[in-house]
Formats: structure tokens, C-alpha cells, sequence
């Protein structure tokens, strides 16, 4: 059971879905790795972490979006998060994602990145969407202009510190 209002999209490979509680320990365990969290915001207490969950059930009430589980169709595994995400001192909604160990390099970050790109645009109208990525995380910059999107400036994130918006295409530009 979703624990959000969050609509359940597919691909060919994946379902995005809302949170559920048996998530947790999947994104727990992700938030407290140092290495796989880095460039992500890497919360090593573990309380902490389950409130950095609970929050993304909050940020999809408060705002009708958040962070989706991707759920890989032919196994029914939590392989990673994937969403719009634009907390207070953000400076506009920001496509991110990550994949739990064991799921890299297998394209699922991208799949599931378009796709909740699409949903922002077509579902949600939004016209514009950022990434913001920590600078030397080389792996998601890399994503990121496989997805169109173009470096747009340093800023100073006061949860991340120093951090690199990139915009994505707007809608206008994928038709």
C-alpha cells in the first residue's frame, strides 16, 4: 500500500509508485552508505535517515510530487529513487535519481529519469526542470547531458554546499 497520493507509471522495465513501508530499509540502507550517498547527501544515523524518508512522503503531499520508488517489473526489487524533488531553499524543482548497489550500469537511472521527466511535463505542466549535482559526481553530470540538459551555474546549496544546476529541455524541445 503507497503511503503517498503518488500515481503508479511504467516503462518497459520499471514501475515508478509512491513510497511504501517496506522501502525504507532499502533507502535507509542507501542514505547511510558514505560512498553510494555522497553525492546525494549521505545521512549516516540512522533515525535520520528514516526522517529523510518519512519527509519524501511528506514532500508528495505537500507538494503532489516527489521522489518515486523504481521498481523493477520482472522482479518486484526497490532498485533505486527517481522523482521531482524541490524542498524549502531549493532554487526550483529538480529532477533527481539514484540506484541502489547492485542496480548501476544497467540503464535504469536514465529509463526511470525520463519517464518522471515526461510525467512532470505532460502530467504536472511543468516547462522546465534542473538536476542539481555536487561537482565530481561525473556519473550523474553524465546522465544528466544524456538527457539534453546543459550546465547552467554553481550555487551554494545549504544542504549539499556547493552544487551544479543543470537544465533539462523544456517540453517544447523533446516533442
Amino acid at each position: 500500500m503507497s503511503l503517498t497520493n503518488a500515481p503508479r507509471i511504467e516503462t518497459d522495465r520499471l514501475i515508478l509508485r509512491g513510497p511504501e513501508k517496506a522501502d525504507a530499509e532499502a533507502v535507509i540502507a542507501f542514505l547511510r552508505d558514505p560512498l553510494r550517498s555522497e553525492g546525494f547527501g549521505h545521512i549516516p544515523l540512522r533515525g535520520d535517515a528514516w526522517r529523510w524518508f518519512t519527509m519524501n512522503v511528506g514532500h508528495w503531499h505537500w507538494h503532489g510530487f516527489g521522489y518515486f520508488v523504481i521498481e523493477l517489473k520482472d522482479t518486484g526489487q526497490a532498485a533505486g529513487i527517481c522523482g521531482i524533488w524541490f524542498p524549502e531553499t531549493w532554487p526550483e524543482p529538480e529532477l533527481g535519481w539514484v540506484v541502489f548497489d547492485g542496480f548501476e550500469g544497467k540503464g535504469i537511472a536514465r529509463e526511470a529519469a525520463e519517464r518522471a521527466r515526461a510525467w512532470a511535463y505532460n502530467d504536472l505542466g511543468f516547462t522546465t526542470l534542473t538536476s542539481n549535482i555536487v561537482p565530481g559526481n561525473t556519473r550523474s553530470a553524465a546522465l544528466a547531458q544524456r538527457l539534453g540538459a546543459q550546465y547552467e551555474r554553481t550555487y551554494h546549496n545549504e544542504n549539499m554546499g556547493e552544487d551544479e544546476l543543470w537544465r533539462h529541455p523544456g517540453p517544447e524541445d523533446l516533442a
